[in-house]
């Protein structure tokens, strides 16, 4: 009789589970580190997001702003990737008004993109089809005297016009029962950068940066006011 015979099925199915997960493992692991040498081996060679990120700081700085600080994140899983940087106008070292640029990047987009342009004529210019989201968050203290969101909503529109729409909304927030509360503002401008242009060499962003910087002198013109 065989040593295998004489152990419990029960024991038995854990011995082969526990092998079939340490298979399973072995192979996500080797299918995520493939999936990120693809990243690498393709995204980066049609477009150079890094070396983009690094001409917007440039240009933000040309447009009236100061640069603090840059952050990099990586899914292990899905290889999606995000870039943010911290910046404000050169008027407001020293606060309260901050401003957040996050540009986001999604493999299976960067993928799509270089098929198109594998796929051109020579001397052929890739078309707008793909984009990446490009989002300005503008973040303040809490709030005493908050603005009214619908005025505060239609002046930013104005504001900053159809090159930088402007999306306002707000949080009410209590120390305790008996104080008044404070509005904390979220301000939000989205718009999408074309792949095509990046690759080109070609995306122009000054109108949206413009925009972005008159919508900072608004706000720190008017929160001292609503500060107090």
């Amino acid at each position: 009789m065989s040593f295998a015979s004489t152990l419990p099925s029960a024991v038995l199915w854990g011995v082969l589970w526990g092998v079939l997960w340490g298979v399973r493992s072995t192979m996500n692991r080797n299918a995520n580190a493939a999936r990120c040498a693809l990243w690498q081996a393709r995204g980066v060679a049609i477009i150079d997001v890094p070396g983009f990120i690094a001409d917007l700081k440039d240009h933000a700085q040309r447009h009236g702003f100061h640069v603090h600080d840059e952050r990099h994140f990586v899914e292990s899983y899905s290889m999606r990737q995000a870039w943010e940087v911290d910046l404000h106008p050169e008027e407001a070292c020293g606060g309260p008004l901050d401003l957040h640029l996050a540009f986001e990047v999604e493999p299976r987009v960067i993928f799509a993109f270089e098929d198109q342009v594998l796929e051109l004529a020579e001397d052929a210019e890739p078309e707008d089809r793909f984009f990446f989201p490009l989002n300005f968050t503008w973040s303040m203290p809490p709030l005493p005297s908050g603005p009214d969101l619908l005025v505060l909503a239609t002046e930013l529109a104005g504001v900053g016009g159809t090159d930088l729409p402007i999306e306002v909304s707000a949080i009410d927030s209590f120390a305790s029962v008996t104080d008044a509360a404070e509005r904390t503002v979220a301000i939000v401008g989205r718009i999408e950068v074309s792949l095509s242009q990046i690759f080109m060499g070609s995306e122009d962003l000054c109108e949206p940066l413009e925009r972005c910087l008159d919508v900072s002198r608004y706000l720190l013109d008017h929160v001292p006011r609503w500060l107090s």
